[in-house]
């Protein structure tokens, strides 16, 4: 129990690491006024005690000096009322760029940590509680810290103002209260109007802009984020909209700042004009001046900052506490990260890719997924998994790809551990298509061209890889052709059959010009036409390079160099077609069973 302090303390000091690497200049801004605000408080009231004290001096007739005086005091007040006015408005814009600023900064960090996650945090229910948490906590609670430690200072300071005054005499005079408070109610209807007016505009805005977090940070995107690399560019691109429709708001906040402070300065001259008035009929003798009031005062507005003080620590407080969602979530540290002295990856596979007793558990189950695999596949080679539902095809495929790291044994790309690469060349060096692939809600280049955005994108390239595919008819019959925005979520959005989405996949994973190409039931939604003229196609592409296809189709299988049967997370045949054929084992059965059905 002795440590939480220190912990508790530690995490304050986080978050306000984190709100300073954000927006260093802010930061000192916000201080910088903290301390204006909280010492401003003092001026009006040294003011106010020489209004009195002249007041009472000319009443009592000890003093030859005349109204102009009194006046020249008024003046100097509303002129510090007027600059309190203008630094809260100022300090308003600066408070809400900054937390602006931050969330969008601290999303960027949630982001990044999703990208860096083993795809294995993915498969576990407890990560899913804490990114919940994380996503809740993150946009604001390091900003609400600064900003509860800032109003902490404030309070202090003016606080130890007033606790300096009390001895003093203040004086406050009545003001005409619904004549100073009418334009500010106006401004505030005004402005919530065009705050609904501008959500109502910029609605798709920040829904694509959610989208684009959603890519980054929900398990249906995970491998492609990963295999293609797309976690950066599409990090950028929310950023890009988050900009624009920063910038849109802020312009709204600074106009209506601007009429705030126009309603401020109106209300000034109400309660100043009335001090005025008042301080007349004072100096005319027509009414008496409390000693009491600067106490009274005095008394009210130290109270006010000593609620304002408690207030600040209490949320501090629960501020720190809930702090631990936040940070649970980035100290999350992968595991499956790049070696201190990486090796070059090769250009092409010249020997082979080989798995060495492999053994593999997920995380969220105890037994075995893969059991002492060990197979060779040789340079140009095409081999083909097949197996019932759960035998191991995709988990082996996964660890190919190294979105996973075996318990035991390793696999070797030339003789050289693919724990040896750093990550992104390995997965860079691969084209992949899984069961379960990502459908952009994105325009058909874009949805194509994510496939290999290490290059700009190429229309001959787009085109080619569509056409091997089998999908530029598809795409040429749609409204806007490659332009087309596929999916409903935005305007215009055409949305495509699971067979025409195959194809869209397929096109992704044919643009990139990787020595590896892993295909996990390509062809599943396609009718035996369509399959047979991307296979025949296929062959073309993967033409010199090391192939891995997993289908159900035996007559997708019968097309590949060596077939690979596995059964319960072990390889229990291997070899070409006919010799698994002469083997009268489980191939056999597997396919004598499918091609019986079509007889």
């Amino acid at each position: 129990m002795k440590d939480k302090p220190e912990k508790r303390k530690i995490m304050i000091g986080r978050a306000v690491s984190l709100v300073w690497k954000s927006s260093r200049g802010l930061t000192v801004a916000n201080l910088i006024l903290t301390v204006i605000q909280g010492l401003l408080p003092l001026i009006p009231l040294y003011l106010m005690k020489l209004l009195i004290d002249s007041i009472e001096a000319i009443i009592n007739g000890s003093s030859t000096e005349s109204f102009q005086y009194t006046g020249y005091v008024i003046a100097f007040m509303g002129g510090t009322a007027l600059l309190s006015a203008l630094v809260k408005a100022i300090a308003g814009i600066v408070e809400q760029t900054q937390a602006r600023v931050v969330t969008d900064y601290m999303q960027d960090i949630l982001h990044k940590k999703s990208i860096e996650v083993d795809l294995t945090y993915y498969e576990d229910s407890k990560f899913y509680d804490t990114m919940h948490r994380a996503q809740g906590e993150a946009p604001y609670r390091p900003t609400s810290i600064v900003n509860g430690l800032i109003r902490t200072v404030q309070s202090s300071i003016s606080l130890l103002a007033m606790i300096g005054l009390l001895l003093s005499f203040h004086w406050i005079v009545a003001v005409v209260l619904l004549a100073a408070a009418l334009p500010g109610v106006f401004v505030k209807l005004k402005f919530s109007m065009v705050n609904w007016k501008w959500q109502r505009k910029r609605t798709e805005t920040e829904r694509k802009a959610w989208y684009k977090h959603w890519l980054l940070t929900s398990v249906n995107h995970a491998k492609e984020l990963r295999l293609f690399g797309l976690g950066e560019y599409l990090r950028v691109k929310y950023l890009d909209l988050r900009i624009i429709l920063r910038k849109e708001v802020l312009g709204i906040a600074k106009r209506r700042a601007a009429s705030d402070f126009g309603t401020q300065a109106i209300a000034t001259i109400l309660i100043y004009g009335s001090l005025a008035f008042i301080a007349k009929q004072a100096y005319a003798g027509l009414i008496t001046i409390g000693g009491m009031v600067m106490y009274f005062q005095a008394f009210q507005r130290g109270l006010g900052f000593l609620k304002g003080l408690l207030g600040s620590i209490a949320g501090l407080y629960e501020g720190n506490l809930f702090l631990s969602n936040l940070f649970d979530f980035l100290d999350i540290k992968p595991e499956i990260t790049d070696p201190d002295s990486p090796k070059l990856y090769p250009p092409y596979v010249s020997q082979g890719i080989e798995f060495n007793h492999v053994d593999f558990i997920y995380s969220s189950g105890t037994k075995k997924v893969l059991d002492d695999v060990s197979l060779k596949i040789n340079p140009g080679e095409m081999l083909a998994l097949v197996g019932e539902n759960g035998s191991g095809k995709t988990t082996f495929v996964k660890l190919l790809c190294r979105l996973y790291d075996p318990i035991s044994g390793q696999i070797t790309i030339d003789n050289t551990c693919i724990k040896d690469f750093k990550v992104s060349d390995h997965r860079g060096n691969i084209g992949v298509i899984f069961q379960d692939y990502a459908k952009y809600h994105l325009t058909v280049n874009d949805n194509i061209s994510l496939g290999d955005i290490q290059h700009e994108p190429d229309e001959s390239r787009i085109h080619q890889a569509a056409e091997a595919a089998g999908a530029a008819t598809l795409i040429n019959e749609l409204p806007d052709g490659y332009n087309t925005v596929l999916g409903r979520s935005f305007k215009g959005g055409q949305e495509l059959s699971i067979g025409q989405w195959q194809k869209i996949a397929l096109a992704r994973a044919f643009i990139r010009n990787a020595p590896i190409v892993i295909l996990d039931e390509p062809t599943s939604a396609l009718d035996a036409k369509a399959e047979q003229a991307v296979f025949d196609k296929f062959r073309e592409i993967v033409k010199d390079k090391t192939a891995v296809i997993i289908s159900h189709r035996f007559s997708t299988v019968r097309m590949a160099d060596k077939i690979a049967v596995m059964h319960e997370g072990r390889i229990i045949e291997h070899g070409t077609h006919d010799e698994l054929m002469a083997l009268n084992g489980k191939y056999k059965e597997m396919y004598t069973i499918q091609a019986g059905a079509y007889s």
